[in-house]
């Protein structure tokens, strides 16, 4: 009877340890999911506290805590414990600690615990693989991916979106093919998830039809709203904002209730003037569905409007805002920018830091962006300063925006020392200073920095060849633009896109060899745009070819009869040729299509306050006083040219 009664006490107490336990685990989980990780971590430090051992149940959770903070030390204390506990080869709770250091960005120790684990099921493989897939490194990816099938382990779904994170990185469409391919063989594509995350992957790789092609083919009973936000996101990034409303229409028609992942990329694709409609439409949606109080929301629709032109209803829901982010900020202060407002955004910047909201990277490269735009050299030096105030004097991003800002400043030499003055030069640094000294003239010098760049190992890539060819089209430098447009197409395997046949055609015109860049235009692989075109037509007016001007015009007219610059062009490469009557047609036809000419404009600044002026535009407050200046200085112009006329006859004379 006693062994009896001891063996009920000893359970009823293992029981109640165990209901403990549990309730230990559920306080601790309950509060990782709510995102109070300091607080599971105290719960934690409390039980052990009290004598309760933590189980294979409690470990994940810390460790998922520890993530949440990055806390590099907390999170090799806790797996310590896991290592000394009864659990120390349990393949739950040595999964959840490679997962947790993968998280606290320590990809070695993720590693080391991965090798060390004497037994590894799929969910160890794919939280590996994720890790080195989102650090993007690929050929280690590669490698795990190998021996995972090797050991036995069958990849999955998880597996399959891994890989999908890894080849973004590479921006590759045939990888995301060959991963689209085994996906297929594994039988994961029933996976809605795997579909959805390959729709966004095709997308990001600039494939398009294969983006669209996965989408078609994913079941239709099986799609769901993030198959559809998928699409729309994809058409989104390639700015096809007539699609992507399309899709979105089709996406009520099935029955779908959008969410706001919906809105958000549906404002993304409304980013044209043209698109205004489209986003004001958007809007009302947003507001039906109830969404539009959502603060991303609002800073989209913000963003949204001002770049549609109409900063006006930017800054009504701005002024409207109860609650405002730094990204609400930076997305108004970007807005007057963009639009050439910048004392309304530098006004708006210094509002912000007053109200105590501190600006971030963005808000300052949108500064430093405004300069270049306007030309505010003295401005730009004064931001130049505030990134250095604000710890940001070798950030690379905010370096290659000082070079670039610079340089459309007309500054080369504070460009020059910026870049030298950069420690860790990346490729994009090259190319902003090569770019930087085609803009300003120094041709020679955008090939010696182009030379050294490709010395030093660098491997340049399309963007960087672009910035040489337009060196070389700006300095007329024929020889040496076929050489490298060659270089890049033999040496580096890259597939000349239209902006370089642009430069090539602008390169060969420049030289006046018309035919030569006409069958450039013709033998290209794609169909030209109105800007190739356009550098065509730029060339048969210097050299006064209006015969092959007229077909050129031809073409652009086709394009798009409503743009006013063709027929300009056109209108003065008749003229440099004296046939009037040429001139005088392409006037009437403007007239008889109500073709108006963009009057041009210019932005002067006084005293550190920008003044736009516009042709013929007299709505300035001191346009009295600008006008009687403007023509003082042209009185002394033409005194000049008198003055110079009259010494040039009088050396003739004599």
């Amino acid at each position: 009877m006693v062994r009896v009664r001891f063996s009920v006490t000893a359970c009823l107490k293992h029981f109640c340890n165990f209901y403990t336990l549990c309730q230990w685990n559920s306080y601790i989980r309950e509060a990782v999911n709510q995102g109070h990780a300091e607080k599971a971590l105290f719960l934690f430090r409390q039980m052990k506290q009290k004598g309760v051992q933590p189980n294979n149940s409690t470990f994940p959770f810390i460790a998922k805590a520890c993530a949440r903070l990055l806390d590099t030390k907390q999170s090799q204390i806790i797996h310590a414990l896991a290592m000394k506990s009864w659990f120390q080869s349990n393949v739950f709770v040595q999964t959840a600690m490679v997962d947790m250091y993968i998280k606290c960005h320590q990809l070695e120790d993720a590693y080391n615990v991965f090798v060390e684990m004497p037994m590894r099921d799929v969910a160890s493989w794919n939280v590996v693989l994720l890790g080195f897939a989102q650090a993007g490194f690929l050929e280690q990816v590669s490698c795990l991916l190998h021996q995972m099938r090797v050991s036995g382990a069958q990849p999955d779904s998880i597996t399959v979106l891994a890989l999908s994170h890894a080849v973004l990185t590479t921006k590759n469409p045939r990888f995301v093919g060959a991963i689209h391919s085994f996906g297929i063989r594994i039988g994961t594509l029933i996976d809605v998830s795997v579909a959805n995350t390959l729709i966004a992957a095709y997308a990001k790789c600039d494939d398009l039809v294969s983006a669209e092609t996965m989408f078609d083919e994913t079941d239709i009973g099986l799609r769901s709203v993030v198959s559809w936000n998928s699409m729309i996101a994809a058409y989104s990034n390639f700015e096809k904002h007539d699609e992507a409303l399309s899709c979105y229409r089709r996406m009520l028609d099935g029955g779908f209730s959008p969410d706001i992942s919906t809105i958000l990329n549906l404002l993304s694709s409304s980013v044209h003037p043209k698109a205004l409609l489209q986003g004001m439409l958007i809007h009302s949606h947003a507001i039906k569905l109830g969404c539009d109080s959502d603060i991303c929301v609002v800073n989209t629709l913000i963003s949204m409007y001002s770049k549609c032109g109409d900063i006006h209803s930017a800054r009504f829901l701005f002024d409207a805002m109860s609650y405002r982010t730094c990204v609400s900020w930076t997305a108004m202060i970007n807005g007057y920018i963009e639009k050439g407002y910048m004392d309304e955004g530098l006004a708006l910047f210094y509002k912000m830091e007053a109200t105590g909201e501190k600006p971030d990277l963005v808000t300052v490269l949108a500064l430093i962006s405004g300069c270049g735009r306007t030309g505010a050299l003295d401005l730009g030096r004064w931001t130049h300063a505030y990134s250095i105030s604000k710890g940001l004097k070798d950030n690379v991003v905010v370096c290659n925006a000082l070079i670039d800002m610079y340089a459309k400043c007309g500054s080369i030499d504070d460009a020059r020392e910026v870049f030298h003055n950069l420690t860790d030069k990346t490729l994009v640094s090259w190319t902003t200073m090569i770019t930087a000294c085609a803009l300003n003239g120094n041709v020679n010098e955008a090939l010696d920095f182009f030379a050294v760049m490709v010395d030093m190992g660098m491997k340049p890539n399309h963007i960087s060849f672009l910035a040489i060819l337009q060196a070389c089209a700006h300095g007329g430098l024929l020889d040496e633009g076929l050489e490298c447009f060659t270089l890049m197409t033999h040496n580096y395997g890259i597939s000349p896109g239209i902006d370089h046949y642009s430069c090539m055609v602008d390169l060969l015109g420049r030289r006046g060899q018309l035919k030569e860049a006409l069958e450039i235009i013709k033998t290209m692989p794609f169909e030209p745009d109105a800007g190739i075109w356009s550098a065509l037509l730029g060339a048969c007016k210097l050299h006064r070819n209006p015969a092959m001007a007229q077909y050129v015009f031809e073409q652009l007219c086709e394009m798009d009869a409503q743009r006013a610059v063709p027929y300009v062009e056109m209108a003065n490469t008749y003229a440099s040729a004296e046939i009037w009557d040429g001139v005088a047609a392409v006037r009437r036809k403007m007239k008889h299509l109500n073709v108006k000419k963009s009057p041009g404009q210019s932005i002067v600044q006084v005293n550190g306050k920008s003044s736009m002026f516009t042709v013929g535009d007299r709505d300035h407050p001191q346009a009295l006083y600008v006008y009687d200046v403007l023509d003082v200085l042209t009185l002394h112009c033409k005194r000049r040219i008198w003055t110079h006329s009259e010494e040039i006859s009088e050396l003739e004379w004599n």
